[in-house]
């Protein structure tokens, strides 16, 4: 990450400046994560993390299903209020914190499924990437699952005015081997609002 970035004042500008379906990352079609998150098999009462959340229609959609122990965190606080507004008084647990300094994190319980889409590539420090990684391995379950999807080898290198760090599934496999094992693992070209293409890699492991 970019150290002379105010990064939760980036994202809160982001969130601010444009509707959010106007927004780069804005997913109309959830079927991908949603084909994982099928594939792990787990009841409606597994927790679930959505990491760097923002005000994804995930968590809607989620909902609508019927899983019942929801958290999303994020660094944007604007973030997280449009996502509460939107929802209304359906309960999800929101958490503004930073994934590269996380305090509140820490202490919450561990989880069945960590979900980050778009996420994991903006760390482009190792510091940050390795803290990334030990908050992961401590807070999902034995048997737990994370679900990962980042830009590919063929993806764009910045995204938001932010460098990026693009992931290809071997490198994910590496990062994780130690205490994760990969169920699946795809390539998938997104297209932005715009039409723009953003090819991404989607990965589902089980923790050993």
């Amino acid at each position: 990450m970019n150290k002379e970035i105010d990064l939760s004042k980036h994202w809160n500008n982001a969130y601010s400046n444009k509707p959010e379906e106007k927004l780069g990352w804005y997913e109309t079609d959830l079927s991908p994560t949603l084909k994982l998150i099928t594939k792990t098999g787990l009841n409606k009462s597994a927790r679930i993390l959505n990491i760097g959340a923002g005000s994804t229609t995930l968590i809607d959609e989620l909902i609508k299903i019927g899983y019942l122990n929801l958290i999303a965190t994020d660094l944007s606080e604007v973030a997280l209020k449009n996502l509460k507004d939107r929802i209304g008084n359906r309960k999800v647990e929101c958490i503004v914190d930073d994934l590269t300094k996380p305090t509140k994190l820490k202490n919450i319980a561990s989880v069945d499924l960590w979900i980050d889409r778009a996420v994991l590539h903006f760390f482009t420090e190792k510091t940050d990437q390795d803290t990334y990684f030990k908050l992961l391995n401590s807070k999902v379950n034995k048997d737990g699952f994370a679900l990962i999807a980042e830009f590919n080898l063929k993806g764009a290198t910045v995204c938001s005015g932010l460098p990026i760090h693009r992931y290809s599934k071997e490198m994910l496999i590496e990062k994780l081997e130690n205490n994760f094992e990969l169920i699946d693992s795809f390539d998938y070209t997104y297209i932005m609002p715009n039409g723009a293409e953003r090819p991404y890699i989607y990965t589902l492991f089980r923790k050993k």
